[in-house]
Protein backbone atom coordinates (compact mmCIF):
# COMPACT_ATOMS: atom_id res chain seq x y z
CA UNK A 1 0.00 0.00 0.00
CA UNK A 2 1.68 3.33 -1.07
CA UNK A 3 1.41 6.26 1.79
CA UNK A 4 0.87 10.08 0.83
CA UNK A 5 4.56 10.46 0.79
CA UNK A 6 4.91 8.37 -2.14
CA UNK A 7 1.55 9.39 -3.72
CA UNK A 8 2.39 13.34 -3.78
CA UNK A 9 6.49 13.41 -3.73
CA UNK A 10 7.74 16.30 -5.79
CA UNK A 11 10.42 18.21 -5.54
CA UNK A 12 13.94 17.84 -6.68
CA UNK A 13 17.67 18.05 -5.71
CA UNK A 14 17.31 21.78 -5.94
CA UNK A 15 15.44 21.91 -2.70
CA UNK A 16 17.44 19.98 -0.30
CA UNK A 17 19.10 22.68 1.13
CA UNK A 18 16.09 24.56 2.00
CA UNK A 19 14.43 24.54 5.22
CA UNK A 20 10.77 23.94 5.80
CA UNK A 21 9.56 26.75 8.83
CA UNK A 22 8.13 23.65 10.55
CA UNK A 23 11.57 22.25 10.95
CA UNK A 24 12.74 25.51 12.51
CA UNK A 25 9.60 25.30 14.58
CA UNK A 26 10.19 21.96 16.04
CA UNK A 27 13.82 23.50 17.38
CA UNK A 28 12.00 26.53 18.70
CA UNK A 29 8.96 24.76 20.15
CA UNK A 30 8.76 22.72 23.11
CA UNK A 31 7.23 19.40 22.70
CA UNK A 32 5.65 19.11 25.91
CA UNK A 33 4.88 23.19 25.92
CA UNK A 34 1.71 24.46 27.05
CA UNK A 35 2.23 27.51 24.52
CA UNK A 36 -0.89 26.16 22.07
CA UNK A 37 -3.50 26.68 25.17
CA UNK A 38 -4.10 30.44 25.09
CA UNK A 39 -4.46 30.15 21.19
CA UNK A 40 -7.26 27.24 22.10
CA UNK A 41 -8.80 28.93 24.03
CA UNK A 42 -9.19 31.53 21.73
CA UNK A 43 -10.23 29.34 18.88
CA UNK A 44 -12.91 27.95 21.64
CA UNK A 45 -13.90 31.29 22.61
CA UNK A 46 -14.96 32.17 18.77
CA UNK A 47 -16.63 28.45 18.64
CA UNK A 48 -18.57 29.57 21.87
CA UNK A 49 -19.75 32.51 19.87
CA UNK A 50 -20.55 30.23 17.00
CA UNK A 51 -22.76 27.28 18.68
CA UNK A 52 -24.61 29.28 21.11
CA UNK A 53 -26.99 30.48 19.03
CA UNK A 54 -27.95 26.59 18.42
CA UNK A 55 -30.29 25.94 21.25
CA UNK A 56 -31.85 29.32 20.96
CA UNK A 57 -33.45 28.80 17.64
CA UNK A 58 -36.53 27.70 19.62
CA UNK A 59 -36.96 30.33 21.59
CA UNK A 60 -36.44 32.75 19.07
CA UNK A 61 -39.41 30.60 16.97
CA UNK A 62 -41.44 30.87 19.73
CA UNK A 63 -40.93 34.47 20.60
CA UNK A 64 -40.45 36.23 16.69
CA UNK A 65 -43.02 34.28 15.03
CA UNK A 66 -40.85 33.27 12.63
CA UNK A 67 -41.51 30.09 10.16
CA UNK A 68 -38.39 27.62 10.60
CA UNK A 69 -37.53 27.38 7.41
CA UNK A 70 -36.43 31.32 8.55
CA UNK A 71 -35.22 30.57 11.36
CA UNK A 72 -32.70 27.56 9.83
CA UNK A 73 -31.72 30.47 7.78
CA UNK A 74 -30.62 32.33 10.26
CA UNK A 75 -28.16 29.13 11.30
CA UNK A 76 -27.47 28.84 7.57
CA UNK A 77 -26.42 32.44 6.96
CA UNK A 78 -23.76 31.60 9.31
CA UNK A 79 -22.21 29.65 6.84
CA UNK A 80 -22.54 32.28 3.74
CA UNK A 81 -19.97 34.37 6.07
CA UNK A 82 -17.97 31.67 7.03
CA UNK A 83 -16.29 31.12 3.09
CA UNK A 84 -15.42 34.68 3.08
CA UNK A 85 -13.98 34.67 6.75
CA UNK A 86 -11.58 31.48 6.00
CA UNK A 87 -10.79 32.58 2.21
CA UNK A 88 -9.41 35.67 3.60
CA UNK A 89 -8.54 35.27 6.61
CA UNK A 90 -6.01 31.99 6.09
CA UNK A 91 -3.96 33.50 3.39
CA UNK A 92 -3.88 36.55 5.42
CA UNK A 93 -2.75 34.84 8.41
CA UNK A 94 0.06 32.85 6.14
CA UNK A 95 1.27 36.64 5.18
CA UNK A 96 0.76 39.00 7.64
CA UNK A 97 1.16 36.76 10.83
CA UNK A 98 -1.64 34.89 12.95
CA UNK A 99 -1.91 36.96 16.07
CA UNK A 100 -3.17 39.30 14.03
CA UNK A 101 -5.91 37.83 12.25
CA UNK A 102 -7.00 35.83 15.59
CA UNK A 103 -7.31 39.77 16.93
CA UNK A 104 -9.48 40.63 14.49
CA UNK A 105 -11.54 37.26 14.53
CA UNK A 106 -11.99 38.02 18.57
CA UNK A 107 -12.80 41.61 17.97
CA UNK A 108 -15.67 39.99 15.28
CA UNK A 109 -16.76 37.58 17.53
CA UNK A 110 -17.83 40.16 20.39
CA UNK A 111 -19.62 42.15 17.83
CA UNK A 112 -21.42 39.40 16.45
CA UNK A 113 -23.12 38.74 20.33
CA UNK A 114 -23.90 42.17 20.99
CA UNK A 115 -25.88 42.61 17.82
CA UNK A 116 -27.37 39.19 18.57
CA UNK A 117 -28.30 40.72 21.96
CA UNK A 118 -30.53 43.34 19.77
CA UNK A 119 -31.85 40.50 17.87
CA UNK A 120 -34.59 40.14 20.49
CA UNK A 121 -36.21 43.37 19.24
CA UNK A 122 -35.22 43.35 15.48
CA UNK A 123 -35.38 39.95 13.73
CA UNK A 124 -32.90 41.22 11.36
CA UNK A 125 -30.53 42.01 13.41
CA UNK A 126 -30.41 38.30 14.08
CA UNK A 127 -29.49 37.67 10.78
CA UNK A 128 -26.13 40.35 10.32
CA UNK A 129 -25.15 38.97 13.67
CA UNK A 130 -24.85 35.40 12.50
CA UNK A 131 -23.50 36.58 9.17
CA UNK A 132 -20.36 38.54 11.10
CA UNK A 133 -20.47 35.39 13.90
CA UNK A 134 -19.57 33.67 10.11
CA UNK A 135 -16.85 35.65 9.21
CA UNK A 136 -14.67 35.81 12.82
CA UNK A 137 -15.43 31.87 12.97
CA UNK A 138 -14.06 31.31 9.49
CA UNK A 139 -10.65 33.79 10.14
CA UNK A 140 -10.53 32.64 13.53
CA UNK A 141 -10.66 28.35 12.74
CA UNK A 142 -8.14 29.00 9.49
CA UNK A 143 -5.34 31.13 11.25
CA UNK A 144 -6.13 29.20 14.62
CA UNK A 145 -5.41 25.86 13.44
CA UNK A 146 -2.79 26.86 11.44
CA UNK A 147 -1.19 28.35 14.72
CA UNK A 148 -1.74 25.81 16.95
CA UNK A 149 -0.04 22.97 14.50
CA UNK A 150 3.11 25.25 15.06
CA UNK A 151 3.12 25.88 18.56
CA UNK A 152 2.96 22.28 18.67
CA UNK A 153 5.95 21.47 15.91
CA UNK A 154 8.18 18.97 17.42
CA UNK A 155 5.60 16.88 19.62
CA UNK A 156 6.16 13.35 18.16
CA UNK A 157 2.66 12.28 17.70
CA UNK A 158 1.95 15.38 15.86
CA UNK A 159 -1.33 16.39 18.25
CA UNK A 160 -1.83 19.94 16.13
CA UNK A 161 -5.33 18.34 14.28
CA UNK A 162 -6.22 16.72 17.65
CA UNK A 163 -5.75 19.85 19.32
CA UNK A 164 -7.41 22.09 16.85
CA UNK A 165 -10.41 19.52 17.15
CA UNK A 166 -10.45 19.56 20.20
CA UNK A 167 -10.69 23.49 21.16
CA UNK A 168 -12.95 24.06 18.22
CA UNK A 169 -14.82 21.44 19.92
CA UNK A 170 -15.21 22.44 23.22
CA UNK A 171 -16.39 25.93 22.65
CA UNK A 172 -18.91 24.30 20.46
CA UNK A 173 -19.80 22.04 23.58
CA UNK A 174 -19.82 24.52 26.18
CA UNK A 175 -21.29 27.55 24.61
CA UNK A 176 -24.92 25.83 23.32
CA UNK A 177 -25.30 24.63 26.81
CA UNK A 178 -24.22 27.68 28.90
CA UNK A 179 -26.78 29.50 26.30
CA UNK A 180 -29.51 26.93 26.53
CA UNK A 181 -29.57 26.71 30.49
CA UNK A 182 -29.54 30.25 31.04
CA UNK A 183 -32.57 30.98 28.47
CA UNK A 184 -34.78 28.04 30.10
CA UNK A 185 -34.04 29.99 33.59
CA UNK A 186 -32.49 33.24 33.80
CA UNK A 187 -34.54 36.44 33.22
CA UNK A 188 -34.07 38.62 30.28
CA UNK A 189 -32.67 35.38 28.13
CA UNK A 190 -32.30 36.99 25.45
CA UNK A 191 -29.94 39.11 26.55
CA UNK A 192 -27.89 37.45 29.26
CA UNK A 193 -27.37 33.84 27.33
CA UNK A 194 -24.82 36.57 25.41
CA UNK A 195 -22.76 37.48 28.13
CA UNK A 196 -20.54 34.61 28.98
CA UNK A 197 -19.37 34.67 25.95
CA UNK A 198 -18.35 38.59 25.63
CA UNK A 199 -16.19 38.07 28.99
CA UNK A 200 -14.55 34.70 27.56
CA UNK A 201 -13.96 36.70 24.41
CA UNK A 202 -12.12 39.38 25.90
CA UNK A 203 -9.79 37.50 27.95
CA UNK A 204 -9.07 35.69 25.52
CA UNK A 205 -7.79 38.88 23.90
CA UNK A 206 -6.00 39.14 26.57
CA UNK A 207 -4.09 36.22 26.61
CA UNK A 208 -2.86 35.99 22.83
CA UNK A 209 -1.92 39.35 22.62
CA UNK A 210 1.67 38.62 23.34
CA UNK A 211 1.75 34.93 22.11
CA UNK A 212 4.31 34.44 20.12
CA UNK A 213 3.65 34.48 16.26
CA UNK A 214 6.52 32.85 14.21
CA UNK A 215 4.96 34.19 11.11
CA UNK A 216 5.10 37.87 11.99
CA UNK A 217 4.62 38.70 8.38
CA UNK A 218 5.76 37.46 5.00
CA UNK A 219 4.54 38.88 1.74
CA UNK A 220 6.60 36.82 -0.38
CA UNK A 221 4.19 33.60 0.77
CA UNK A 222 1.17 34.72 -1.39
CA UNK A 223 3.61 34.13 -4.39
CA UNK A 224 4.66 30.89 -3.77
CA UNK A 225 2.89 27.14 -4.98
CA UNK A 226 0.32 26.36 -2.60
CA UNK A 227 0.25 22.38 -3.57
CA UNK A 228 1.84 19.86 -5.80
CA UNK A 229 -0.26 18.75 -8.63
CA UNK A 230 -0.99 15.28 -7.35
CA UNK A 231 -1.87 16.63 -4.05
CA UNK A 232 -4.08 19.44 -5.46
CA UNK A 233 -5.69 16.24 -7.49
CA UNK A 234 -6.02 14.45 -4.06
CA UNK A 235 -7.73 17.39 -2.10
CA UNK A 236 -10.22 17.68 -5.20
CA UNK A 237 -11.19 14.17 -6.09
CA UNK A 238 -10.77 12.63 -1.94
CA UNK A 239 -10.54 15.57 0.47
CA UNK A 240 -13.24 18.13 -1.00
CA UNK A 241 -15.98 15.26 -1.47
CA UNK A 242 -15.85 13.91 2.26
CA UNK A 243 -15.46 17.84 3.65
CA UNK A 244 -19.07 19.04 3.74
CA UNK A 245 -19.70 16.26 5.88
CA UNK A 246 -18.07 17.48 8.77
CA UNK A 247 -20.65 19.96 9.91
CA UNK A 248 -23.34 18.02 7.59
CA UNK A 249 -23.54 15.18 10.16
CA UNK A 250 -23.11 18.10 13.83
CA UNK A 251 -25.64 20.46 11.95
CA UNK A 252 -27.90 17.59 11.35
CA UNK A 253 -27.64 16.95 15.06
CA UNK A 254 -27.64 20.50 16.61
CA UNK A 255 -30.01 22.39 14.31
CA UNK A 256 -32.26 19.50 12.92
CA UNK A 257 -33.44 16.59 15.34
CA UNK A 258 -34.13 19.35 18.47
CA UNK A 259 -36.73 20.67 16.53
CA UNK A 260 -38.38 17.51 15.33
CA UNK A 261 -38.84 16.36 19.08
CA UNK A 262 -40.19 19.67 20.12
CA UNK A 263 -43.86 18.24 21.00
CA UNK A 264 -41.83 15.11 23.23
CA UNK A 265 -39.81 17.19 25.32
CA UNK A 266 -42.62 19.92 25.92
CA UNK A 267 -41.38 23.34 27.87
CA UNK A 268 -37.78 21.43 28.35
CA UNK A 269 -37.33 22.39 24.44
CA UNK A 270 -34.54 25.19 25.06
CA UNK A 271 -32.88 22.39 27.66
CA UNK A 272 -33.20 19.65 25.52
CA UNK A 273 -31.83 21.77 22.39
CA UNK A 274 -28.76 22.39 24.77
CA UNK A 275 -28.46 19.50 26.01
CA UNK A 276 -28.45 17.48 22.94
CA UNK A 277 -26.04 20.22 21.73
CA UNK A 278 -23.51 20.26 23.60
CA UNK A 279 -23.56 15.82 23.70
CA UNK A 280 -22.70 15.92 20.22
CA UNK A 281 -19.79 17.92 20.45
CA UNK A 282 -18.65 16.31 23.63
CA UNK A 283 -19.03 13.05 21.60
CA UNK A 284 -17.05 14.54 18.80
CA UNK A 285 -14.50 15.50 21.60
CA UNK A 286 -14.71 11.61 23.09
CA UNK A 287 -13.79 9.96 19.64
CA UNK A 288 -10.59 11.89 19.22
CA UNK A 289 -8.06 9.38 20.54
CA UNK A 290 -9.19 6.38 18.34
CA UNK A 291 -9.42 8.68 15.07
CA UNK A 292 -5.76 9.25 16.25
CA UNK A 293 -4.88 5.97 16.37
CA UNK A 294 -7.46 4.96 13.20
CA UNK A 295 -4.74 7.66 11.35
CA UNK A 296 -1.78 6.38 8.93
CA UNK A 297 -0.37 7.82 6.03
CA UNK A 298 -0.46 5.03 3.58
CA UNK A 299 -4.17 4.34 4.19
CA UNK A 300 -7.50 6.31 4.30
CA UNK A 301 -9.18 3.77 6.75
CA UNK A 302 -9.96 6.91 8.90
CA UNK A 303 -11.69 8.64 6.28
CA UNK A 304 -14.00 5.60 5.49
CA UNK A 305 -14.53 5.02 8.76
CA UNK A 306 -15.47 8.92 9.50
CA UNK A 307 -18.28 8.15 6.79
CA UNK A 308 -19.56 4.89 8.40
CA UNK A 309 -20.18 6.31 11.44
CA UNK A 310 -21.67 9.75 9.49
CA UNK A 311 -24.08 7.24 7.89
CA UNK A 312 -24.97 5.44 10.80
CA UNK A 313 -25.50 8.51 12.87
CA UNK A 314 -28.11 9.86 9.86
CA UNK A 315 -30.05 6.37 9.90
CA UNK A 316 -30.71 6.24 13.18
CA UNK A 317 -31.90 10.04 13.29
CA UNK A 318 -34.17 9.01 10.40
CA UNK A 319 -35.33 6.16 12.62
CA UNK A 320 -35.91 8.55 15.49
CA UNK A 321 -37.98 11.34 13.21
CA UNK A 322 -40.45 8.34 11.81
CA UNK A 323 -41.12 7.35 15.45
CA UNK A 324 -40.34 10.71 17.31
CA UNK A 325 -38.99 9.12 20.25
CA UNK A 326 -36.35 11.39 22.73
CA UNK A 327 -33.93 8.40 23.29
CA UNK A 328 -32.97 7.54 19.89
CA UNK A 329 -32.88 10.93 18.86
CA UNK A 330 -30.13 11.03 21.75
CA UNK A 331 -28.80 8.13 20.50
CA UNK A 332 -28.37 10.24 17.24
CA UNK A 333 -26.99 12.77 18.26
CA UNK A 334 -23.88 10.76 19.98
CA UNK A 335 -23.33 8.66 16.81
CA UNK A 336 -23.45 12.07 14.70
CA UNK A 337 -21.07 13.55 17.27
CA UNK A 338 -18.63 10.69 16.88
CA UNK A 339 -18.94 11.43 13.34
CA UNK A 340 -18.35 15.32 13.15
CA UNK A 341 -15.14 14.19 15.08
CA UNK A 342 -13.80 11.79 13.64
CA UNK A 343 -14.28 13.67 10.06
CA UNK A 344 -12.65 16.57 11.72
CA UNK A 345 -9.80 15.33 12.68
CA UNK A 346 -9.15 13.21 9.57
CA UNK A 347 -9.51 16.04 7.35
CA UNK A 348 -7.25 18.39 9.03
CA UNK A 349 -4.65 15.53 9.19
CA UNK A 350 -4.94 14.94 5.54
CA UNK A 351 -4.79 18.76 5.06
CA UNK A 352 -1.46 19.08 7.18
CA UNK A 353 0.24 16.30 5.23
CA UNK A 354 -0.35 17.84 1.74
CA UNK A 355 0.20 21.63 2.96
CA UNK A 356 3.25 23.32 3.29
CA UNK A 357 4.02 25.44 5.60
CA UNK A 358 4.07 28.39 3.79
CA UNK A 359 0.78 28.14 2.77
CA UNK A 360 -0.61 26.03 6.35
CA UNK A 361 -3.73 28.14 6.76
CA UNK A 362 -4.23 29.01 3.19
CA UNK A 363 -4.63 25.57 2.27
CA UNK A 364 -6.46 24.81 5.75
CA UNK A 365 -8.84 27.51 5.03
CA UNK A 366 -9.32 26.19 1.46
CA UNK A 367 -10.81 22.87 2.94
CA UNK A 368 -12.60 24.29 5.93
CA UNK A 369 -14.39 26.58 3.36
CA UNK A 370 -16.21 23.29 2.05
CA UNK A 371 -16.36 21.67 5.22
CA UNK A 372 -18.90 24.22 6.08
CA UNK A 373 -20.93 24.05 3.24
CA UNK A 374 -22.19 21.25 5.81
CA UNK A 375 -24.09 23.87 7.62
CA UNK A 376 -26.53 24.50 4.76
CA UNK A 377 -27.92 20.65 5.34
CA UNK A 378 -30.70 21.62 7.90
CA UNK A 379 -31.89 25.02 5.67
CA UNK A 380 -32.31 22.48 2.72
CA UNK A 381 -34.25 20.21 4.87
CA UNK A 382 -36.46 22.84 6.64
CA UNK A 383 -37.42 24.52 2.96
CA UNK A 384 -38.80 20.82 1.40
CA UNK A 385 -40.03 19.50 4.87
CA UNK A 386 -43.76 20.29 3.25
CA UNK A 387 -43.02 17.64 0.79
CA UNK A 388 -41.70 14.88 2.02
CA UNK A 389 -41.42 13.33 5.52
CA UNK A 390 -38.47 14.02 8.11
CA UNK A 391 -37.73 10.59 7.91
CA UNK A 392 -37.76 10.47 4.11
CA UNK A 393 -35.55 13.36 3.93
CA UNK A 394 -32.95 11.85 6.28
CA UNK A 395 -32.81 8.75 4.58
CA UNK A 396 -31.95 10.70 1.12
CA UNK A 397 -29.35 12.02 3.37
CA UNK A 398 -27.76 9.12 4.67
CA UNK A 399 -27.99 7.49 0.72
CA UNK A 400 -25.51 11.12 -0.58
CA UNK A 401 -23.42 9.65 2.54
CA UNK A 402 -22.96 5.87 1.31
CA UNK A 403 -22.21 7.70 -2.53
CA UNK A 404 -19.52 9.98 -0.78
CA UNK A 405 -18.26 6.86 0.79
CA UNK A 406 -17.99 5.06 -3.09
CA UNK A 407 -16.17 8.01 -4.36
CA UNK A 408 -13.94 8.37 -2.02
CA UNK A 409 -12.72 4.98 -1.47
CA UNK A 410 -12.45 4.76 -5.55
CA UNK A 411 -10.73 7.96 -5.90
CA UNK A 412 -8.43 7.06 -3.21
CA UNK A 413 -7.60 3.56 -4.74
CA UNK A 414 -7.29 5.25 -8.12
CA UNK A 415 -4.87 7.77 -6.74
CA UNK A 416 -2.39 5.04 -4.87
CA UNK A 417 -2.55 2.70 -7.80
CA UNK A 418 -1.81 5.42 -10.22
CA UNK A 419 1.12 6.09 -8.39
CA UNK A 420 5.00 5.55 -8.83
CA UNK A 421 5.54 2.50 -7.03
CA UNK A 422 9.15 3.73 -5.08
CA UNK A 423 10.65 6.99 -4.86
CA UNK A 424 13.24 8.04 -7.09
CA UNK A 425 16.04 10.31 -6.82
CA UNK A 426 14.08 13.45 -6.07
CA UNK A 427 13.58 14.56 -2.43
CA UNK A 428 10.57 12.55 -0.85
CA UNK A 429 7.96 15.55 -0.35
CA UNK A 430 4.17 16.54 0.32
CA UNK A 431 4.11 19.09 -1.36
CA UNK A 432 5.84 21.51 -3.64
CA UNK A 433 7.95 24.34 -1.73
CA UNK A 434 10.19 27.70 -2.75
Amino acid sequence: MLSLRTLVQVGHSRNDRQVTTFSLLAKRTDPSSKNWRPVGLSVAAVGWGANQFAPLLVMYRAQSGLSAAAVQATFGIYALGLIPGLLLGGPLSDKRGRRSVMLAALALSLTASILLVYGGQRSAMLFVGRLVAGIASGAAFSAGTAWIKELSAGSPDNPGARRSTIAMTSGFAVGPLCAGIIAQFAPYPEVLCYSPHLVLVTAAACLIYRMPDFRQGNPTVARAPSLSPLAMRRMVTVIFPFAPWVFGSAAIGLAYLPGLMSEQVGENALLFAAFITALGALAGIAIQPLARMLDAAHHSRLLLGSMMLVIAGISIAAVAAHVRTVPLAVLASIVLGFGYGACQVGGLLEVQRLAPAHALARVTASYQAVTYLGFGVPFALAAIDGRFSPSALLIGVSLLAVLTLALVYSADKILRSSAPSSPTESTVRYVETT
